[in-house]
């Protein structure tokens, strides 16, 4: 999120994070390795994800001592204009200029939301959930900002996952801009509520699991040539994967050190799912440092681009800062299961949006996972 001006990024294809590298290649006219539209996205296998990606390479060196307590609570989200006539910016931004992109493809089809689900505060200690956490990233032109994220199982590693996900406007700034720096993951931020309320809390109080500082992303290479302010086609894939390394002298995995990660279920079949989606609101009524949740039940669906997969709709009164947070719901084998992320939410804070999950996504997963 951000802290003076928020950039909500959108997304569409696939590209790799590694805070402060050089702007990559705008516009999808197959530039950099960029897929030229998403029908290309579709087709591409192993060869097409690892040119991409070595194109657009990313550098995250840590700077001890950047995010203090302090900074880190001094990084809400700023609320976003609305979308004329859908979803308004509910997404964490950095305070850099948001870029401006093309006008959305094809017609946007009216949301089919459930009813409004208030959300509710999860139970501390969030240690006991350790899985949900913040992102913090710095913009390339200067301002903070953060995001909610959740810790998912690597399929070439299992047991021994560093994978964060999140969406795809908390790691690069979309059409024209470059990728966000000083990312940083903290699970389980603010566990026993030191900083509730903005108090002043120690680093050991708000990162009782420390900060996992990222060396490599993965999201959309559309999201990164049409990546706007406000919702539209690129939303239907703001999803990120980051990979991320341990505090000086941690010499297990993440998932080791905190104890868990969720699968994420691909292809879910959308009528068989009851969601609950959880992250870390911070626009009134929220100050960003509680977590929250929605049980929302079956989600309906929106599309702004119909070629695209439709995105999943919830009703659920979170605001902007809970963006990334991971939405979950029960696999046939009876385990939770990550099946979207809240990219963008509504004008009224009523319902939110997120991308459905499926080959784009998987192939994404397994380009960090693999590498």
């Amino acid at each position: 999120m951000v802290r003076a001006r928020r950039v909500v990024a959108v997304l569409s294809a696939l590209a790799v994070l590694v805070g402060g590298a050089g702007a990559c290649t705008a516009g999808g006219d197959g530039g950099g390795g960029n897929p030229r539209d998403f029908a290309e996205l579709k087709r591409w296998g192993a060869a097409e994800w690892d040119r991409w990606a070595q194109r657009h390479d990313f550098r995250n060196p840590v700077v001890p001592g950047l995010w203090s307590a302090e900074k880190m609570d001094q990084a809400p989200p700023q609320q976003p204009a609305p979308a004329p006539d859908g979803p308004s910016a509910e997404a964490s931004a950095v305070s850099a200029p948001a870029p401006t992109g093309p006008a959305p493809t094809g017609s946007a089809s009216p949301p089919a939301a459930p009813p409004p689900v208030a959300a509710q505060p999860v139970p501390r200690p969030y240690t006991s959930y350790p899985a949900s956490g913040k992102v913090f990233m710095t913009a390339p032109n200067g301002g903070t900002g953060q995001c909610s994220a959740t810790v998912v199982a690597d399929p070439a590693h299992p047991g021994r996952s560093n994978l964060v996900w999140t969406a795809a406007h908390c790691v690069h700034e979309g059409k024209g801009g470059d990728w966000y720096r000083n990312l940083v993951f903290v699970p389980a931020y603010n566990s026993s509520g030191a900083a509730s309320d903005h108090r002043r809390a120690t680093l050991a109080e708000v990162a009782p699991l420390g900060q996992w500082w990222a060396d490599k992303v993965i999201t959309s290479p559309l999201w990164t040539t049409e990546g706007t302010k406000g919702g539209d086609a690129a939303n239907q894939y703001d999803f990120a994967v980051v990979r991320v390394r341990g505090p000086e002298g941690e010499t297990r995995s993440l998932e080791e050190a905190i104890g868990t990660a969720v699968p994420v279920w691909f292809d879910a079949p959308r009528e068989q799912l009851a969601i609950q989606a959880w992250g870390y609101p911070a626009v009134a009524p929220f100050d960003g440092q509680e977590l929250e949740r929605c049980d929302s039940g079956r989600p309906g669906s929106r599309s702004f681009d119909a070629s695209r997969p439709p995105m999943l709709v919830i009703g659920c009164t979170m605001t902007a800062g809970a963006s990334g947070g991971g939405w979950f719901a029960d696999g046939p084998d009876g385990r939770q299961r990550l099946v979207s992320n809240t990219s963008i939410g509504s004008q009224a804070h009523t319902a939110l949006n997120g991308p459905y999950l499926e080959e784009t996504a998987r192939q994404a997963l397994a380009y960090i996972s693999r590498s």
